[in-house]
């Protein structure tokens, strides 16, 4: 919706709002309109934003009373001088992967209103006040400097640094929005979107991590060296002056406080700046900053393009390594199987609880990519479909997508391996491992290919989220469950030669399983492919119209 399909965003053009005390509460308004119009699209969206704003709110207070009941802890300070600068951090990088959450974030709405950057910057700051994260801010603020505020000259330095505080997080993320508003409202923008469950998932390990090696290191004491650097850094050093103020620290609580109030003006400075070259300067989509890159996609023949063999094989690998590299989903989908992949095995082996044997998760998760190898072209399927026109085309485009997969996932898994067995120490079961990564690999490669022509389903592209159409969730099911477990089933001698050789302590015989399990891989590999070409070639117009439904 744009903001001129409101009575607001109408009002906003007209002369009288054009002073900076009449356009602050014209964007409030616009802001709670968006709301509003928001909510009314569907009962789904109103449930999920009224469901939002309950655990928000909830887990606002428990954070709020649990900072409140750490007051007098002798490293409070620590704890709170940390939480702002994490609140930074996510203030600063969510606009990046949320930005379609808050219509207002993109400036470029507002480039052919007639209005001054000085009292839009003002405007846009008080409406940016108006929603859920800075509610949840403000409560964790106000915790902050509730559990440091000791005396007179703590609490008048309270009363500074927590609207300064909230102000300098939201300021950041406007700053940030504005400066990327072109990137997020490109293809790379969505790329973003797409994989910001990664950067969330990633980092719930990190903070797993940092909770266990906090325990070990003693507690909250623990805390101190990193507070101390946290402490100086806006708008930390907000927070950081009330402590400084209640400890009698006064010169030292007045530079924290003002470097805060610096970093804030500076934001503005660059928000402002960028704001007003976003309203002035030209994008990048015009037809002279095109003629470039057409020039240069006009030249062939280089690049990983000229290592790839000649023929069908080498097109449908470049295809297959496009999409990767393009396409939102499959990237996502590949980024998150190959930071899992590395962070549980190097997790549990910081924790000290790893083993070289968890290293095998990567060549899972990057063996799951085989599957529904056709739904990844979604509707355009067609076009390579109409170049199948035996049993044979049919198996030289699997094999294609299976060796486009194995540049990949070979070097990571053995990469992986490796440095798994570093952490660990334990190069004795290396080979094993390895080798027994590699049959997991061959295995889930070949049942993906006959789970990719029994078991296609469509893929939806409108939604960064929605990874099956409706009514496809139990072909989903089948096609990657029960592939993985036909993968683990013929995987099984190799798993069985593992664990028999590991428990009669014939470590010596292991190296043995490396060239065993790249073999066995290899021809359980070649016989999916040789399994799934004629089933492919005959199902052509049931698997085409799998992978168009929705």
């Amino acid at each position: 919706m744009s903001v001129l399909d409101t009575p607001a965003g109408a009002a906003a053009v007209r002369p009288a709002a054009t002073g900076r005390t009449a356009l602050v509460p014209v964007f409030v308004q616009l802001k709670l309109a968006l709301l509003r119009n928001g909510l009314r699209q569907s009962a789904g969206r109103r449930a999920a934003y009224i469901t939002s704003i309950v655990f928000a709110a909830l887990f606002a207070v428990i954070q709020l009373l649990g900072l409140i009941l750490l007051r007098g802890n002798a490293h409070v300070g620590s704890v709170v001088v940390l939480t702002a600068g994490v609140l930074a951090v996510a203030w600063a990088v969510m606009p990046l992967f949320f930005a379609a959450g808050d219509e207002t974030l993109d400036p470029s709405r507002l480039v052919m209103l007639p209005l001054r950057p000085r009292p839009l910057i003002t405007a846009l700051l008080v409406a940016s006040l108006i929603g859920i994260g800075p509610l949840f801010t403000l409560c964790l603020v106000l915790g902050s400097v509730i559990a440091v505020a000791h005396g007179a000259a703590g609490a008048a330095f309270a009363v500074v640094a927590a609207p300064l505080a909230l102000l300098v997080c939201v300021a950041l993320a406007r700053a940030v929005a504005t400066a990327n508003s072109r990137l997020l409202t490109s293809r790379k923008g969505r790329d973003l979107a797409v994989l910001s469950g990664l950067v969330i998932a990633v980092g719930f390990q990190v903070v797993s991590f940092g909770a266990q090696r906090l325990g070990e290191a003693g507690g909250l004491s623990a805390l101190a060296p990193v507070a101390d650097v946290v402490r100086w850094l806006p708008p930390a050093s907000a927070i950081g002056s009330v402590d400084s103020a209640s400890r009698g620290l006064y010169g030292q609580a007045a530079a924290q406080l003002l470097l805060s109030l610096a970093a804030f003006v500076l934001l503005l400075w660059l928000w402002q700046r960028s704001l007003v070259k976003l309203m002035t300067a030209p994008d990048g989509s015009t037809l002279a900053a095109a003629a470039p890159t057409r020039e240069k996609a006009g030249r062939g023949g280089f690049g990983l393009a000229a290592l790839l063999p000649a023929g069908r094989t080498g097109t449908v690998m470049e295809r297959s390594l496009r999409y990767i590299a393009r396409d939102p989903k499959t990237k996502a989908s590949w980024v998150t199987a190959l930071a899992v992949g590395l962070i549980v095995p190097v997790v549990n082996a910081l924790q000290g609880n790893g083993s070289v044997y968890f290293a095998c998760l990567a060549a899972g998760m990057l063996g799951v990519q085989m599957y529904n190898q056709f739904g990844q072209d979604t509707s355009a399927f067609w076009m390579v479909a109409l170049t199948i026109s035996s049993r044979r085309d049919a198996y030289v485009e699997l094999r294609a997508r299976a060796l486009a997969l194995l540049l990949i996932t070979l070097p990571f898994t053995a990469v992986v391996t490796v440095v798994t067995a570093a952490m660990v120490g334990d190069w004795t079961a290396f080979p094993g491992a390895l080798g027994l990564s590699f049959a997991l690999l061959g295995g889930m490669l070949g049942t993906g290919a006959v789970s990719s022509a029994l078991f296609p389903y469509s893929i939806p592209q409108d939604g960064a989220f929605k990874n099956v159409a409706p009514g496809q969730a139990g072909l989903a099911w089948i096609s990657i469950f029960g592939g993985m477990i036909s993968a683990m089933v013929l995987g099984a001698p190799v798993i069985t030669a593992t664990v028999w050789l590991s428990v009669t302590d014939q470590h010596e015989w292991l190296w043995a399983l490396l060239p065993a399990g790249a073999v066995y891989g290899a021809l359980i590999l070649w016989a999916g492919l040789r399994i799934a070409a004629p089933r492919t070639a005959d199902r052509l117009p049931e698997i085409l119209a799998a992978v168009s439904k929705g």
